[in-house]
């Protein structure tokens, strides 16, 4: 097909864009696969406990994983062969994507108290199994995960009694600043909320900004169809 330059800058940017998205959603979707899987993590969608915001957590990674793929997957063949259906497809799925990322960053922002409270609720379940089931494999690498992202220690702290082993702290600086993971979790989420927001509002720009792209593509692709019948029918065109 004949693309102009704004065509041409177009094509290489979807096909750049694409990559990205269907890099980061198997990231996603082999993420959400492994905590599913894991020997590690597998106990927690059998536990009677407060982990269903885990599971669903888990639930949500595998399936906006796929998507991601699904859409990078159209979006690349559209570009790389001018396929308009494809490229339909792509923008269909592309502008599905970008007002559930816009939906959820509100959400997240407008109830981020919730949400953090939520958080920190799985992280008690966690704790008490893993106190109560005397170190119970796979609580341990949830509450390390849960101590490496938030830096703090169990439920008490520079007290903490019970989970310090899987605690971060490696010096006794490190230790007396360690705060219990309840507090901390909650206070993180609720100051973090704009910066939040804010990702989720430029991850949505971006696409958009794709669906512009494509948008182009797709009419300079429709432009040089009806053009080509026009110039097979001009005197002294020859056809090999």
């Amino acid at each position: 097909m004949a693309l102009d330059g704004c065509g041409q800058m177009c094509k290489c940017i979807l096909i750049l864009f694409n990559i990205a998205f269907g890099l980061l959603g198997s990231a996603l979707l082999a993420l959400g696969l492994f905590l599913r899987f894991s020997s590690q993590t597998r106990g927690l969608f059998d536990i009677n406990l407060n982990t269903q915001a885990f599971v669903i957590g888990v639930i949500v990674l595998m399936v906006v994983g796929a998507f991601l793929l699904l859409t990078a997957i159209f979006g690349d063949y559209g570009a790389c062969s001018e396929n308009r259906s494809a490229l339909a497809v792509f923008s269909g799925l592309l502008g599905v994507l970008a007002g559930v990322v816009i939906c959820a960053g509100v959400m997240a922002f407008t109830n981020s108290d919730e949400v953090a409270e939520s958080l920190s609720d799985f992280y008690g379940s966690v704790y008490l199994q893993y106190v109560n089931k005397g170190g119970d494999p796979t609580m341990e690498v949830t509450l390390k995960i849960f101590h490496n992202c938030f830096q703090c220690c169990g439920v008490g702290g520079v007290i903490e009694p019970f989970v310090r082993s899987t605690c971060t702290e490696s010096g006794i600086l490190d230790f007396l600043k360690s705060k219990p993971c309840p507090a901390v979790i909650v206070s993180t989420f609720r100051s973090k909320a704009p910066l939040v927001l804010g990702i989720f509002l430029g991850t949505a720009a971006l696409m958009i900004c794709a669906l512009v792209c494509s948008s182009i593509m797709a009419q300079q692709i429709k432009r040089s169809l009806q053009q080509f019948p026009v110039a097979y029918s001009q005197p002294g065109f020859v056809a090999y």
